[in-house]
């Protein structure tokens, strides 16, 4: 199908004129049955990928989702476009997927979603050349990896389906993946040549923030009152935490629900549901709240504990602002959090895994103390250059930490290190060694004679906070090293030993505020409309949602409501025009919506 095609197929059912980037070529090698790896950014369209070309030539594309309500999902959305798509999973009863399976025979379906494990079932592979398979879509791919966040196992026997498919491309898309993640889907999935798309992993409409770690319930309930008419997550490390903060929340006002592994497999499914559905403002959830969380219009995401890793923090971060209007991401920080995950770290019983372990906790750390630009850290993990700075999109940026002079601090920090190692012939962690700059008297250090050095007691000027914070920055900057052993050590890099050597100056950064003196400027993804007519085309929305039993976002977006609010449409021409209104979406919803918006300019018109 030529260009012209696929963007009238676009705006006709999708109700999009043009196409995000890298979408257009991605689907090009689709239709000319090429195996495609697509890395494209949360929001970034990757569905689009595979259900344009599944609308574009006859039969059946096989989409492997690993999330029961990830399947739900966009089959609705799917439907609510005029699209045949159905899913085969565990929550149908036999007769729903035998009526499913003639469907399929009949070749009533362009998509299927099925989970790996229901598609590797002995014997379902062989059916797949019966079903007429044009394409088979692997979507969070990275969850072939040990690598990555989210490792399912099941994944890896997917690269069985190719010899029952020959012939058949395959498409695998993420989100989030590191390159040594992109090199195992790539292999592990077997795909042949393929064409490998990496979109850019900055999400610009993404405001992030660090805050120290101070009362953290009381932090999040403030933060969420001050955010009226706003859903969001709070992500938190125990079950025990996210039911104490989803309390909390309620009693402050805000509908909100804990969500976890440990309740039963229906309340977890009804909380999703009442979240995707407007029903419930903030669930509290453990990582366990993840993929299958497809509401494009979290506004939110906090965490309230220290995630694992920056790839994790990322994905999970990644679930605010995904409809392209602007979110906020808050991390509460503190220094005791990382020693619980470091506790946590030594229960693993493969060494191996506490080695990955601590590397990816120190890189989390690392970001969180940094006073550098949050965006620019996060794409340098992913192998990214940011040159935009300041990014007008994180807290370093928008309002820079104060500095000051800390050679004096440095050195007495590094020479401590020297004295240390060159009295005791082993290394020590940071606490001992803030213990012995800020004169501690210990068994430890009586026992190894370390009150005796000429280092002990030289920097009773700071607090131990203060200490581990510069030390923190001293390793970000490559001045002396922390080992990822079970028993964490520091040492002077050779940069660290040139550097006390050469006396020169060095400058560091004071810590975070507890409270930030943050004026948001425009960030991109804002839309400016009338927010009284956005809201009643909201509850417009809602009754509608309700009255067919799917999530309000099946019906619009909100991008596409604030366009709503913003052009007031008149016609049923004008309301063909705003994006996300394709043919199906405008014979079912343009004459309620039109209505309710000439109803409010009769309304206002009265007013003035």
């Amino acid at each position: 199908m030529k260009r012209e095609g696929l963007l009238a197929l676009l705006k006709k059912t999708f109700g999009y004129s043009s196409f995000r980037p890298l979408q257009e070529e991605i689907i090009t090698d689709v239709l000319s049955g090429l195996d495609v790896f697509a890395l494209l950014p949360t929001g970034g369209g990757k569905s689009l990928c595979f259900q344009l070309p599944a609308l574009a030539q006859e039969g059946l594309t096989l989409v492997v989702s690993p999330l029961i309500a990830l399947m739900k999902d966009q089959v609705e959305g799917l439907q609510a476009s005029g699209v045949s798509a159905t899913f085969l999973n565990s929550t149908l009863s036999a007769e729903e997927s035998k009526a499913r399976f003639r469907g399929l025979y009949r070749g009533e379906y362009r998509l299927l979603y099925i989970a790996p494990e229901r598609l590797m079932l002995p014997g379902f592979p062989e059916r797949l050349q019966e079903l007429k398979v044009r394409q088979v879509a692997i979507d969070e791919a990275h969850c072939i990896s040990e690598w990555g966040h989210d490792f399912r196992p099941e994944y890896r026997q997917l690269a069985e389906l190719r010899p029952h498919l020959p012939g058949v491309p395959f498409i695998a898309l993420t989100a989030t993946a590191t390159p040594r993640v992109q090199e195992d889907i790539v292999r592990l999935l077997a795909l042949q040549e393929p064409r490998c798309y990496t979109a850019s992993f900055n999400r610009p409409n993404l405001t992030y923030r660090i805050l120290p770690k101070d009362k953290p319930t009381e932090q999040v309930v403030r933060w969420v009152q001050e955010h009226p008419d706003e859903c969001g997550i709070v992500y938190c490390h125990s079950r025990k935490a996210t039911e104490s903060v989803a309390e909390k929340l309620r009693a402050g006002g805000v509908s909100a629900l804990p969500y976890h592994a440990g309740l039963e497999p229906a309340v977890r499914d009804k909380t999703q549901e009442r979240f995707l559905k407007d029903k419930v403002r903030v669930v509290c959830a453990t990582v366990a709240f993840g993929m299958g969380v497809h509401k494009p219009n979290v506004r939110f995401v906090l965490h309230f504990d220290l995630p694992k890793s920056i790839e994790g923090y990322y994905q999970e971060t990644g679930r605010a602002g995904r409809d392209g209007l602007p979110g906020e991401c808050v991390l509460f920080f503190s220094s005791a959090d990382a020693v619980k995950q470091r506790a946590f770290i030594e229960e693993k019983p493969d060494p191996e895994e506490q080695r990955i372990a601590r590397e990816q906790l120190q890189q989390m750390i690392h970001y969180a103390e940094s006073s550098e630009c949050r965006r620019e850290t996060l794409l340098a993990y992913f192998g990214e250059t940011h040159l935009n700075i300041p990014c007008g999109g994180c807290d370093n940026c928008l309002e820079p930490r104060e500095r000051f002079d800390g050679t004096v601090a440095a050195q007495k920090f590094l020479s401590c290190i020297f004295r240390l190692r060159q009295a005791s012939s082993f290394g020590v962690g940071m606490n001992h060694l803030v213990e012995v700059l800020t004169g501690a008297v210990t068994e430890k250090i009586r026992k190894w004679g370390h009150d005796k050095l000429s280092t002990y007691g030289i920097g009773k000027e700071h607090s131990r906070n203060e200490w581990q914070s510069i030390g923190r920055e001293l390793i970000r900057l490559g001045l002396c090293r922390q080992t990822v052993e079970r028993m964490s050590t520091l040492e002077l890099s050779p940069e660290g030993m040139a550097w006390l050597k050469s006396r020169q100056p060095l400058t560091l950064t004071r810590p975070m505020r507890s409270v930030p003196r943050l004026n948001r400027p425009k960030i991109e993804g804002d839309i400016v409309c009338d927010e009284v007519l956005f809201g009643q085309l909201r509850t417009l929305r809602r009754e509608l949602a309700d009255e067919r039993n799917v999530p309000p976002y099946i019906i619009f977006a909100d991008v596409t409501l604030r366009h709503m609010a913003a052009r007031q449409p008149a016609t049923e021409e004008e309301f063909a025009e705003l994006p996300g209104v394709g043919e199906r979406k405008l014979r079912d919803f343009s004459g309620p919506f039109i209505e309710a918006i000439a109803r409010w300019r009769v309304q206002r018109a009265r007013q003035s």
